[in-house]
């Protein structure tokens, strides 16, 4: 039996289960809709693609050397995730002066789970710091970090659309109209404070 392998898969399931960016805005999406959630879900799962891709090219290793691109693409990420919680709150003020809400686009809910985990450069300095610890000496790098991240993409397809599918499902209560201004406000909020934390820590480095 592979120890590390198995060990690996705890320490995968822990940072994709952890609440972050892409729970919230699964969570949000799935208040939507059943389909926009889990095509929100799939979106994560796609972003974590991306991260696997540059922890196997090393390019995650040029941005842990580059401090200047690394603190650039995290103020992108920043304004993106700020994006996010500004348009919760932005929905969840009209829901409580009775405007209508937002006309949902079609595939935003894939680009919305795309651009909010593709966009997190700390989750590739997180693949390039964890998956190595988990090659064994003397084994093949490449094919190993491959299914270390494929590890971590399997457990967020099956965590983030039955995330969806539970928002789904709580629907009927979770749409009143009281408990979707909260939903939408606490989101935002959410959004809002780790957007403003990956702001303020480049800046304030």
């Amino acid at each position: 039996m592979d120890a590390q392998l198995v060990a690996f898969t705890g320490v995968a399931a822990g940072m994709v289960a952890v609440p972050g960016a892409d729970f919230t805005v699964v969570v949000r999406n799935a208040l939507v809709s059943r389909r926009t959630g889990v095509a929100c879900a799939m979106g994560v799962a796609a972003g974590l693609l991306v991260h696997t891709a540059l922890a196997v090219t090393g390019v995650a290793a040029v941005l842990a050397a580059a401090p200047a691109l690394f603190r650039a693409l995290q103020l992108i990420g920043a304004c993106y995730v700020l994006y996010l919680a500004a348009r919760a709150l932005r929905s969840a003020l009209r829901a409580c002066i009775g405007v209508g809400d937002e006309p949902v686009v079609r595939g935003g809910g894939l680009r919305e789970g795309f651009l909010t985990n593709a966009l997190n450069p700390k989750a590739a300095i997180t693949f390039l710091s964890v998956l190595p610890q988990f090659v064994p000496d003397g084994s093949p790098v490449l094919p190993r970090t491959l299914l270390l991240g494929a590890v971590v993409v399997v457990f967020a397809l099956l965590w983030f659309p039955v995330v969806a599918l539970l928002v789904d499902r709580l629907g009927p209560w979770l749409r009143r109209p009281r408990v979707a201004r909260a939903v939408e406000g606490v989101t935002g909020a959410a959004l809002g404070a780790l957007g403003l934390v990956l702001l303020l820590e480049p800046l304030l480095a």
